[in-house]
């Protein structure tokens, strides 16, 4: 199943079955071939044992260390738990050790943010501490967040404050600023021969290369 919708507009939640390694098991986008990337049901008791496991190896950053995958694998057992133990509480005393509710959570959140931003995650251009403030954001915002990791260079502790502001009410766009970042904002290279296409049409047309590159992309998208 996709989780993006075109037609619909995107999906700001995952889409797909908790603990299925959609993202994990693509090896266009990991590296790692499907069968090692590990499935976790939340209706298999021996598979709801096996990501209480998992998530107390993550807990204690046994997992994987800074593998970006690990811990997407990691964040894909703490959702499974919390689905089969009912609870974020019950699903950290399966987990057992110093696994807390705010870690579970945190990292269940990651595993429910939409396929787009995973991808980004599992390649290595979100950090996977960045993705935990992303998923605090509901909404399109999550998404303009996102991307504004990617395009506006943000750190961890930026990605904090933004997710922070939002939530307390602060317009998006007026909290990526107050960090250097315009939303909206994208540089592009072409070739020669669509760049200068582009100039031509804008010209002929009385417009911004930007007002013609959206309208391209507003119909190509749509």
């Amino acid at each position: 199943m996709s989780d993006e919708r075109p037609d619909e507009g995107p999906p700001t939640d995952r889409e797909s079955p908790v603990g299925q390694p959609v993202v994990r098991g693509d090896e266009t986008v990991t590296g790692q071939d499907a069968e090692q990337a590990k499935a976790f049901d939340p209706n298999d008791p021996e598979s709801v044992a096996e990501a209480a496991e998992t998530v107390g190896q993550f807990a204690d950053n046994t997992a994987g260390g800074d593998d970006n995958v690990f811990m997407l694998r990691g964040a894909a057992a703490c959702a499974a738990l919390v689905r089969g133990e009912g609870s974020y509480k019950n699903a950290a005393e399966r987990a057992g050790g110093d696994v807390t509710v705010a870690f579970i959570r945190k990292w269940a959140r990651v595993h429910d943010l939409p396929q787009s931003i995973r991808r980004y995650v599992a390649m290595g251009h979100i950090a996977p501490t960045a993705a935990k403030h992303i998923a605090r954001v509901g909404g399109e915002e999550r998404f303009d967040l996102a991307w504004a990791v990617l395009d506006g260079d943000l750190t961890v502790r930026e990605v904090r404050s933004v997710a922070s502001s939002v939530n307390g009410g602060t317009p998006v766009e007026d909290a990526l600023r107050d960090h250097g970042v315009a939303p909206g904002e994208l540089s592009l290279s072409l070739p020669a021969d669509t760049y200068r296409e582009l100039r031509r049409t804008a010209a002929l047309e009385g417009k911004d290369p930007d007002e013609v590159v959206a309208e391209a992309l507003d119909e190509k998208l749509s």
